[in-house]
């Protein structure tokens, strides 16, 4: 029976049924299933399999966009469970995302917040056009483990450099690992910016993401 239940929480995952992930947690919940089986054996398997599925060119973007707020709502609706438990997820590191000065583009990032929340990464994502001043000061203020710097535009790619630079001077580069993403991005740019790495899309960027915490 419970069987039954990890399966129909991936499949709605699958489906990217915020609503029908959501009914499955409390199901889960008043059936006394331990939140974090029901995450760890449900949901989570349905958005490796979208991942998957996406990497091979057989899911689109709007079916990854909507996996990753499924995931997101069956989290929420468990959370207070597990609180109530004194269990929590593992979490892999802290991520602070941000869109950098300048650059108003905003769904790459969302996505990479989204599935790499799904993951099991704590993320804070500050949104679009945020000054270097502000990521650094995220950075100390939550400890932490990796900064996403997204820039769809040549003209602020630069600021990916400058929040390199500042984290440098700061002395923080050891410990703060940097992702940086966006169309113009190459891995030309990223040896030059000295960045730790950059992903194409959302999955690989969990993939990277993973690699720099030393998780895989």
């Amino acid at each position: 029976m419970t069987d039954e239940l990890f399966q129909k929480m991936s499949q709605s995952i699958l489906d990217g049924d915020s609503d029908a992930a959501i009914a499955l947690a409390k199901q889960a919940i008043d059936s006394g299933i331990d939140p974090l089986e029901a995450i760890s054996k449900g949901f989570v398997v349905g958005v490796n399999q979208v991942g998957e599925s996406f990497a091979c060119g057989q899911a689109f973007l709007p079916e990854l966009v909507m996996a990753g707020e499924a995931m997101k709502a069956a989290v929420a609706t468990l959370e207070p469970e597990m609180q109530k438990r004194g269990t929590s997820r593992q979490v892999y590191g802290k991520v602070v995302l941000a869109t950098v000065e300048g650059d108003i583009h905003e769904i790459g990032k969302t996505l990479v917040g989204t599935m790499l929340s799904a993951s099991g990464f704590q993320v804070y994502d500050l949104g679009v056009d945020v000054p270097t001043a502000k990521i650094i000061e995220k950075v100390k203020e939550v400890d932490a483990d990796l900064v996403g710097l997204s820039a769809l535009l040549t003209t602020t790619m630069v600021k990916q450099k400058e929040v390199i630079d500042e984290l440098d001077k700061l002395g923080l580069r050891k410990k703060v690992k940097v992702m940086v993403g966006g169309a113009p991005v190459t891995k030309d740019w990223v040896q030059k910016i000295e960045a730790d790495g950059y992903s194409e899309d959302a999955i690989g960027a969990v993939g990277l993401a993973k690699r720099l915490v030393g998780v895989v």
